[in-house]
């Protein structure tokens, strides 16, 4: 009777296993898919970001400088 609900869950089914690990696989090849898209998206964004801010002569390392340590020399 237990069988009927728990089926092969203590058994040797050795396809299930491999097709859980397939999937598995399967799910850790698009994470890290997902992961590489956003990475360059970020990346890109950043670099132009920065580019633009220095079109509008925005200097931000100057600006952290004068904030913090600049004041002290």
């Amino acid at each position: 009777m237990l069988g009927l609900f728990l089926p092969d869950l203590f058994g040797g089914n050795e396809q299930m296993a491999y097709d859980v690990q397939r999937a598995h696989s399967a799910d850790i090849l698009f994470i890290k898919m997902k992961a590489t898209m956003w990475m360059i998206t970020f990346t890109t964004a950043g670099f132009l970001i920065g580019n633009i801010m220095g079109i509008f002569d925005i200097n931000v390392l100057q600006w952290m400088w004068d904030n913090t340590l600049g004041h002290l020399l």
